[in-house]
């Protein structure tokens, strides 16, 4: 599977309640079950007007049906092609 980050425009999403994110979430999992196998949600972080998501999957396709079939903005997909972090301090394949 590739991973994925999914910018969603959310206005006012920095400010949603947590009775709200877990709705968010119920949606987003069963989604992922009508999507089918291949689709995996790994985290998102809320910020601002943003909502930017991290999913493994077998293709943009599926991460874009997973957003139809949620009913969640799909402002842009971008395939991550190297995770760098502070505690290898080398660049990983994603």
């Amino acid at each position: 599977m590739r991973r994925y980050v999914i910018e969603r425009d959310l206005p006012g999403a920095g400010n949603l309640t947590a009775e709200q994110l877990n709705h968010i979430r119920e949606t987003s999992n069963a989604a992922l079950l009508a999507t089918g196998p291949g689709i995996q949600w790994v985290e998102s972080l809320v910020a601002g007007d943003r909502i930017y998501c991290q999913y493994l999957a077998e293709s943009e396709a599926q991460v874009r049906e997973h957003a139809k079939r949620g009913g969640f903005p799909c402002t842009n997909v971008s395939e991550v092609k190297a995770v760098l972090d502070n505690m290898t301090a080398n660049m990983q394949p994603a």
